[in-house]
């Protein structure tokens, strides 16, 4: 029995194998399809030297051909790295480098950036497979020095389809790159079973029973109807990955489409009858439901629109209920460093005091300095941990490994550098990241509370806020802001709405408008190009 992410598909094409398992646009590929494709990949991959353990990159937007490729790597037992598609050349030669992939699968559009980087030097890589995404790849077939160039297709057609691959292991690996917030990009190393416990339903997302038969999810989708999801953010993030892998885990349907455009979400969800849209937070959420409200769509198929690894504030929240009364609402919490934290049900009018409050999963906790746990209801703040299914290791990096994963009283912990609190009622409230909190006259603000504060204005479509130097109080409070409009508020009305939910000091003491806010390619917000807004010119109104 393996609790690999090959077998549990494997398992819905075995029991499904004419249900549509992909769909974009006019185009689908049924279980078996997808299978037969898959596995002919994976041969490529193994004639091309690729052996179990063996680090395979993936740089490609969300695209059918880019979820069969993550299918064959994994049932070649190598490992996927995840190449986020926005970096520039420096950035991919540290992720080439650092992963010691050596094959590259690529979408056509990025050859001629990649052949910038191999020019100096290939780093171990010995094959890139090219993925027609943008018409005929001029490189398609051929050698580049050291570097084998095969068309996608090509490797397709002229391989077996046969499913021949040896047993696989619980302890096959799984590594996803994340950026966070500062340095450079780093592989969370996780064993397989681990990481389908607490993100692809291994555990029970209700009841916290852990899934004992591996045929499960497989039998239930069988079963019953098939769920059709849309996860919108790119495939180099983590939770977009695995909404992908639950999809197909049971037999349901997953639509991809490479590019974001808030009314050609809604385009889709009509056009596919989509039931459960993935999205994170308001880098997304937000444009998505401007559109709704400007256009007309058949939006009737929808039962949940859910949210996780970026802020998703009250005020955007209280639209969607608006919008789909019948339909429930989700904020999770979670890291490439735990996987899944927890999950909260948006209510109507909630406070409006930050990040998400979440119903915890047991292995979440908060804790102190010392290890201890902290109890509920005593106000403290604290780091938040989870223990149980957790990573082994940052790839390559022992030291950044020991300050994350560590021991206290005999449990091992993953602490991803996440502040929280426990309420009364056992229930974890989210604050930020202490890397990015705000040190004002002794006073710690964290940026999410103040940034979904903020985003009850009116005016206010997006932003980030960051401390700036002060000499009185070491840092303040300061606001990038992108207007919703043309109309642009004081800092005194932007300050009133924050008041109404927290403490003065948390108001923002200085603001810059810009007209288009830096995020990441998965939502988040970027704090060093904020910052850097910050230091570039003086505020536009300052207190």
């Amino acid at each position: 029995m393996a609790f690999t992410i090959a077998d549990l598909i494997e398992h819905a094409v075995d029991l499904m194998p004419d249900r549509i398992a992909l769909e974009s646009g006019d185009e689908q590929r049924t279980y078996a399809q997808m299978e037969a494709r898959s596995n002919a990949l994976a041969h490529k991959l193994r004639e091309l030297g690729v052996r179990p353990g063996d680090a395979v990159g993936l740089y490609s937007r969300n695209t059918i051909e880019s979820v069969e490729a993550m299918i064959a790597i994994f049932k070649a037992r190598a490992v996927m790295v995840n190449v986020n598609y926005r970096y520039v050349e420096a950035e991919l030669e540290h992720i080439f480098a650092d992963s010691g992939m050596t094959v590259l699968i690529h979408e056509s559009q990025y050859t001629d950036r990649v052949c910038n980087v191999f020019s100096n030097s290939t780093y171990g890589v010995t094959a890139r497979i090219v993925i027609d995404s943008a018409g005929p790849a001029t490189d398609a077939q051929g050698d580049e020095g050291d570097v084998a160039v095969i068309g996608y297709e090509d490797a397709i057609e002229s391989s077996s389809t046969e499913r021949d691959f040896e047993e696989r292991s619980n302890d096959d690996l799984y590594m996803l790159y994340t950026g966070g917030t500062t340095g450079k990009p780093k592989g969370v190393v996780w064993r397989q079973e681990d990481v389908w416990r607490v993100l692809g339903g291994g555990i029970d997302w209700y009841s916290g029973r852990p899934v004992e038969d591996e045929w499960e999810h497989a039998k239930t989708g069988a079963a019953g109807g098939q769920l059709v999801r849309f996860p919108i953010p790119p495939f180099i993030h983590g939770g977009s990955q695995w909404a992908i892998f639950q999809s197909l885990f049971a037999g349901g349907k997953a639509v991809v489409y490479p590019d974001f455009d808030g009314a050609a979400v809604w385009a889709a969800v009509e056009k596919h009858k989509v039931n459960v849209v993935f999205v994170t937070g308001d880098a997304m959420a937000r444009p998505m439901i401007d559109a709704l409200d400007e256009g007309d769509y058949d939006t009737s198929s929808v039962v949940s629109v859910a949210s996780s690894a970026a802020l998703f504030s009250p005020s955007v929240k209280d639209r969607y209920l608006d919008a789909f009364p019948n339909a429930v609402i989700v904020d999770a919490i979670g890291s490439s460093e735990t996987g899944f934290g927890g999950m909260g049900m948006a209510v109507k009018g909630q406070s409006r005091v930050g990040a998400p409050t979440v119903k915890a999963d047991p292995n979440t906790h908060v804790l102190r300095e010392d290890g201890t746990q902290i109890e509920p209801g005593s106000d403290e703040v604290g780091r938040l941990a989870r223990t149980g299914h957790i990573p082994l290791r940052y790839h390559g990096d022992p030291a950044k490994s020991a300050e994350t994963f560590v021991e206290y009283g005999g449990t091992r912990y993953s602490l991803p550098g996440d502040f929280a609190r426990i309420e009364a009622d056992g229930t974890i409230t989210m604050l930020g990241r202490g890397s990015v909190s705000i040190n004002t006259g002794g006073e710690k603000v964290f940026p999410e509370e103040v940034e979904a504060a903020l985003k009850g204005h009116p005016d206010v479509f997006d932003v980030s806020v960051v401390g700036v130097p002060d000499d009185r109080f070491g840092q303040r409070v300061a606001a990038v802001i992108q207007l919703r409009g043309g109309d642009r508020p004081s800092l005194t009305s932007l300050n009133d709405v924050v008041r109404a939910d927290l403490a003065g000091y948390k108001t923002p003491r200085s603001v810059w408008f810009v007209d288009e806010l830096k995020r990441s390619p998965a939502g988040k917000p970027d704090y060093r190009w904020a910052s850097s807004v910050t230091a570039s010119r003086a505020a536009d109104e300052a207190l």
